[in-house]
């Protein structure tokens, strides 16, 4: 059964720019490198919640452990790290639509 990891976090104050050029250049071809398939990405603009929400879908939650027990995954995260504050993320089985 195919599940997503979501993910959430704040972007860290005046690192805006720095953080959306990470994203793009190195974040999503990283995770897709890794077998993750990027299935979208929300952002809140108003409300006490996660400023941004990502989700990464997998073939299966063992896939998604692999893939996040990985050498490359803690790496790609620890670069995140520096861009952002308060992450957080589950393992949830996939369906449709907006997922928290």
């Amino acid at each position: 059964m195919s599940v997503k990891v979501l993910m959430t976090w704040d972007i860290a104050a005046e690192r805006d720019q720095e953080y959306f050029e990470f994203i793009i250049g190195e974040f999503v071809p990283g995770v897709q490198r890794l077998g993750l398939q990027p299935t979208e990405a929300w952002a809140t603009v108003y409300g006490s919640y996660p400023q941004i929400q990502v989700g990464l879908l997998a073939s299966d939650e063992t896939q998604a452990r692999r893939i996040l027990a990985s050498t490359d995954w803690v790496l790609l995260q620890e670069r995140l790290s520096g861009y952002i504050k308060n992450y957080s993320h589950k393992i949830v089985p996939a369906r449709n639509g907006f997922q928290f």
